[in-house]
């Protein structure tokens, strides 16, 4: 179908803007390391907290925004039954999904795409995944693995697939919560179990590319690319495994077993140097060390008792040679690699007592090599700006964003990624998107 002057325009001027630089495109950022660029950033709040620019309603979900050409890209998901019921009890609900897209100066919705869904999963208050703005389309995907390329500026969808039928599976435990990964002309996305744990995608048309893999289950783990051994390497994890494949074609490059209780690995895998860690639930650890003259890996150590960093909501961060992040316990920890022990450890800006499951989303905010000033949004709804250096956490600031509206573990939290964007964080719970200046 002939596409109109004005959509065409539309289009042209939405991809202008996209490129401007401080944007927030897609989970942890543009570069997808949760390092915030820009500059003229507060180093404070003023009495009374941030100008809070706009609120607008939202219904339930963990799905973080997006940020790109002067839009705001957020999924919810609309319902009627109770979804505040955590843990490991799946339970069945049927509502919409939806995939908004806002003014960023405004709050005011643009375009939105519903679709009917049926939830078999435990934690069903909505979706999981950041929506990935590329170029003039952004992809979303939802909980029970209904995965769309939408135009960015009008909303059409341009393809979509249903993983579930697609790769003859099910949803995971707690639903599909591995953010896609734009690479090149591909979207590369955790799909299913035995008929493929990843596959790739042409952005275009949404044809399969490549598909590689078999698991138990999807697993939670958010697909990264590095660079190792002169050659690129997609690294992937499953519920029995760590593994890399070329990005262009899927083709094993290695793999190690590796498992967590109930397939409870989450985080991306960290780079610190030659090594890579990776954490799973219940103190399941593992280092591996890169090699360097062919694609592969060395185990360091694996399961080290009362070492490591247990990762349950929070993706940790690499700096300072150290690995910062959330311990399951609640535990904010300085982790030194390749030893495993720890710089420092407490309870960060959860208090002395931190919560298991404890939640505070990590940002660095300014140059990597030199900045030591940390945002992090936590599950009470406080936004806190902190220093980390390999001697100790300090806190700076902190100011109350958003009331928590879910329960986990029998307390009330918000576990919503923010995006930082344009001097700027945009954040949500289960009931209003916000978008407060952090100008300096």
């Amino acid at each position: 179908m002939h596409r109109s002057r004005t959509a065409l325009a539309i289009t042209i001027a939405f991809f202008g803007a996209w490129t401007r630089g401080d944007d927030w495109p897609q989970w942890m950022g543009p570069k997808r390391d949760n390092v915030w660029r820009e500059e003229g950033i507060a180093a404070g709040f003023p009495a009374g907290g941030p100008r809070v620019l706009w609120r607008t309603p939202i219904k339930g979900g963990y799905a973080g925004p997006a940020v790109a050409g002067g839009r705001v890209f957020v999924t919810d998901y609309v319902t009627d039954a109770d979804v505040k019921v955590a843990n490991f009890e799946r339970k069945q609900s049927t509502g919409t999904e939806r995939v908004l897209c806002l003014d960023e100066a405004t709050g005011k919705e643009i375009w939105k795409h519903e679709y009917p869904v049926t939830y078999t999963i435990a934690y069903p208050a909505g979706p999981r995944c950041t929506p990935t703005v590329h170029g003039d389309r952004v992809s979303t995907l939802g909980a029970e693995g209904d995965l769309y390329c939408f135009e960015a500026a009008t909303g059409k969808v341009v393809w979509s697939r249903d993983l579930k039928k697609d790769y003859a599976t099910k949803a995971a435990l707690w639903g599909w919560a591995s953010h896609p990964l734009v690479d090149g002309d591909r979207l590369v996305c955790v799909v299913g179990t035995d008929v493929a744990h990843a596959a790739a995608f042409d952005l275009k048309t949404g044809k399969e590319v490549w598909r590689t893999g078999s698991a138990p289950e999807q697993g939670y783990v958010p697909p990264s690319i590095i660079e190792a051994a002169g050659v690129r390497q997609l690294v992937l994890a499953k519920p029995d495994a760590v593994y890399a494949v070329e990005p262009e074609t899927g083709k094993l490059l290695w793999e190690t077993p590796y498992n967590a209780d109930n397939g409870s690995i989450i985080m991306t895998p960290v780079r610190v140097g030659d090594h890579l860690y990776i954490g799973g639930y219940q103190g399941k650890n593992l280092l591996l060390k890169l090699k360097a003259d062919v694609p592969g890996v060395d185990v360091v150590w694996r399961n080290k008792p009362k070492q490591g960093i247990s990762a349950v909501n929070v993706q940790p961060i690499a700096a300072d040679g150290l690995v910062y992040g959330f311990h399951e316990s609640g535990e904010l920890r300085a982790m030194r690699i390749p030893e495993g022990d720890f710089a420092w450890k407490g309870g960060g800006p959860l208090g002395e007592r931190p919560p298991g499951s404890g939640t505070a989303f990590i940002t660095k905010q300014g140059d990597t090599e030199k900045g030591d000033r940390y945002f992090l949004f936590t599950e009470t709804g406080d936004l806190v700006i902190a220093r980390f250096t390999p001697t100790g956490y300090e806190e700076l600031a902190r100011a109350h964003l958003l009331e928590p509206t879910n329960v986990a573990f029998g307390r009330e939290v918000v576990w919503c990624a923010p995006a930082y964007a344009n001097k700027s964080i945009v954040v949500r719970n289960d009931t209003e998107i916000i978008r407060v200046s952090l100008a300096e």
